[in-house]
């Protein structure tokens, strides 16, 4: 009788392999059976009449295996490491909690001053700067086009003196602040970085952020300056001086807020903020930059919407992305090059000035989706924002908002707790895969700055926000307080901060006075030299600081500037 022989290690394995293969196939089949008879159960059964959509398409009811198997194990990673889908933190919100830096800004810098004192006092980890109108424009506060709006949607600075008022005993070696300032940001910036020299402390110590994201303001926000090209130009010489000057500051943060704001859906604010982002990255290129000399300080701000889990999915989704164009795309071989940092904001549009209250619930849940989601740092929204500027009551509600989050939750106590997720991790791959698509469309129009000047990506946003409005008017989309669930008693009333028209004339007085007492042939000089160097391709840079140091005026700088760069005119799209 012949003995038989054991198999080989090799045969062993290779009927381990078919053994698996048949498990998992007859477990699929099972899947497939079981998800065919829910269906049959599902299509019988009585439905609600609304829209099951998120921002723009149906959600299915459920989601299986079967949905996210095409998420494999390299694409979701873990926390800290390639691609960053978890976070870009390897101990997450165990190692430290996103910083809460609630945006303030209002009346004088006197005034705001007191506020950020209140919200120190009151336990916040950031300061976060709101301008007003004229400001955000370019324009000093006794200039003829800022009468009426000075300090009305935030606090009016227009040199030097008022950011020392601003940040009054404030140490700003010990705090992080971000600056909401888009076309003349780099002269704000400089403001911010003269202050900081006057209290003694060097550039190099200084930790913010300047929104100074101009692409986006063609696109959604509309608060512009100069034309595109030399607005990035601008900006290119922002990356190029900050990254010796002030390494720790955050240059720029591509802001998809104010694209969502307009109306854009979840992947339209994907794929046309990181489009964006990834012009700002090619322009440093061209400047003849290494990518990984400024790339590490760009972060990005991203609309915390209604949808959930939509939200959650979003910041996975712009995380892998980045990483992966930047690594494969860009060459960046430095890890901070690839993680993507930001700021969270709670959306502003979906406050209703009908039922105000309901907005502290909105703002909750919003919330939640942002640091489920791996936000770095979060601005919660005040009940009474879509009134007015929020009281300091209304603020301390927001902010002990993110305070009872972070610390009676559980939610940081996991990193990525909704990671596996069937319905989270095929959201997260969809909403890659929708923003991979509209790159390609942005390519086929010439890119994003050709994007802008034809009006397409202003289009595409148009669209989108009447197709949102056309269903709450249907109904289709549900607004607790607007078309459903209204009330017919007396509206509540609320406090309202209201800016006194003092302020305005207050300004202008301590204008006239800081005009009288400065050095005006050095503001001359000074001036002189910015408008000679902007005519060259020298980094304009050292020429704003030194402006802001002999307390030239906002306006007076933008002037200087606006000579040789000429002011943008918005073609007429629509």
């Amino acid at each position: 009788m012949t003995k038989l022989k054991s198999p080989s290690s090799k045969g062993a394995a290779d009927n381990e392999l078919i053994a698996t293969i048949e498990e998992q196939s007859a477990e699929l089949r099972l899947l497939r059976k079981e998800v065919a008879e829910w269906r049959k159960k599902y299509e019988k059964g009585e439905l609600r009449d609304i829209a099951f959509t998120n921002s723009e398409k149906e959600v299915r009811p459920i989601y299986s295996p079967l949905d996210s198997a095409e998420t494999s194990a390299e694409a979701l990673g873990m926390p800290g490491f390639y691609p960053y889908t978890r976070g870009v933190h390897p101990t997450g919100y165990r190692g430290r909690l996103w910083t809460m830096r609630q945006f303030a800004g209002f009346g004088s810098a006197r005034d705001t001053n007191e506020r950020y004192k209140f919200l120190l006092a009151q336990g916040q980890t950031g300061l976060s700067v709101a301008f007003d109108f004229p400001t955000l424009m370019g324009y000093d506060s006794d200039h003829p086009r800022s009468e009426g709006e000075v300090g009305k949607c935030g606090v009016a600075i227009s040199s030097l003196a008022d950011m020392e008022t601003l940040f009054d005993g404030i140490p700003l070696d010990q705090v992080s602040t971000s600056m909401t300032i888009n076309g003349p940001a780099v002269i704000l910036y400089c403001f911010y970085i003269a202050a900081a020299e006057k209290q003694g402390v060097d550039s190099k110590k200084l930790r913010g952020t300047i929104q100074n994201d101009i692409l986006k303001e063609y696109m959604a926000q509309h608060a512009w300056v100069y034309p595109i090209e030399p607005a990035l130009r601008l900006i290119v010489d922002c990356f190029e001086w900050s990254a010796e000057h002030v390494p720790q500051w955050n240059t720029i943060s591509i802001s998809g807020y104010h694209i969502r704001e307009a109306g854009a859906t979840a992947a339209q604010e994907l794929a046309f903020t990181l489009a964006d982002g990834f012009t700002y990255v090619e322009r440093g290129i061209a400047r003849g930059l290494d990518v990984d000399t400024f790339a590490p300080r760009l972060s990005f701000f991203w609309d915390i919407h209604n949808d959930f889990f939509e939200e959650i999915a979003k910041l996975r989704a712009a995380r892998r992305i980045w990483a992966r164009h930047m690594k494969d795309r860009y060459g960046a071989k430095d890890p901070r090059s690839l993680m993507m940092r930001f700021h969270s904001q709670t959306a502003g549009v979906t406050l209703t000035a009908q039922q105000p209250m309901n907005n502290i619930v909105r703002v909750a849940y919003q919330a939640m989706a942002a640091a489920l989601g791996g936000t770095q740092s979060l601005h919660t929204n005040s009940m009474d924002e879509t009134l007015a500027l929020p009281t300091e009551e209304s603020v301390q509600v927001a902010l002990r908002t993110q305070q009872i989050l972070a610390y009676e939750t559980g939610v940081p106590n996991v990193i990525d707790p909704l990671g596996g997720s069937y319905y989270v991790e095929t959201l997260t791959t969809e909403l890659e895969r929708e923003a991979e698509q509209l790159f390609e469309q942005i390519a086929e129009v010439g890119g994003v700055v050709r994007g802008l000047e034809t009006g397409w990506l202003q289009r595409k946003i148009n669209e989108s926000a009447a197709r949102q409005q056309w269903e709450i008017e249907q109904h289709r989309r549900v607004i607790v307080g607007v078309n459903e669930f209204v009330t017919d008693g007396p509206a509540l009333e609320i406090e309202l901060l209201k800016i006194a028209e003092a302020t305005e004339r207050e300004q202008g007085e301590r204008m006239a006075k800081m005009r009288a007492t400065r050095d005006s042939a050095l503001v001359e000089k000074r001036l002189s030299a910015l408008r000679e160097a902007a005519g060259t391709s020298k980094n304009l840079m050292p020429y704003i600081l030194d402006c802001a140091r002999a307390y030239c005026t906002l306006y007076e700088i933008r002037a200087a500037m606006e000579t040789v760069f000429g002011a943008y005119r918005e073609p007429v799209f629509f």
